[in-house]
């Protein structure tokens, strides 16, 4: 499978407050989502458990990672990764002057387990930009043009 990518014209500036300059980057170029009733599907496909199995236990992780991180846990998921909630507040100048309403927002941050790390030097880029009609054909340099799909 290969991950499609297109390139973008950014402006950025050296730290020392240079003039900015244009630099081309990669994002990403996504094919599409994969809604849960399509991924119970696979995971029926891959083990014992009926489709409804599957969405019913993603139905209830989803409901006990919430209860688990308002309680104050990192919820560890096997070799899926880690759940753990983070905030972000105003700073006060001690200690004693910070209350509770300097508290603005929580978030939900995921760090993966070492599979989805290590899918990074993996996976396979290919440019999800159109061709130049100028070019031969069959000048397929940047690997499969097609990404494949589940």
């Amino acid at each position: 499978m290969s991950q499609g990518y297109k390139l973008v014209i950014r402006k950025v500036s050296d730290l020392k407050g240079g003039a900015a300059k244009e630099k081309v980057y990669a994002i990403p170029s996504y094919n599409g989502y994969m809604y849960i009733d399509e991924l119970c599907e696979l995971i029926e496909m891959r083990s014992a458990m009926s489709s409804a199995d599957v969405k019913s236990i993603l139905d209830n992780l989803n409901c006990v990672v919430a209860m688990a991180l308002k309680a104050g846990r990192i919820i560890q998921v096997g070799e899926l990764g880690n759940f753990r909630l983070s905030m972000s507040s105003t700073g006060s100048e001690t200690k004693d002057a910070f209350t509770r309403s300097d508290i603005k927002k929580a978030r939900v941050l995921f760090s993966p387990g070492s599979a989805l790390k290590n899918l990074g030097s993996i996976v396979n880029f290919v440019s999800a930009e159109k061709k130049d009609p100028a070019k031969p054909e069959g000048d397929n340099t940047g690997g499969d043009e097609n990404p494949d799909i589940l």
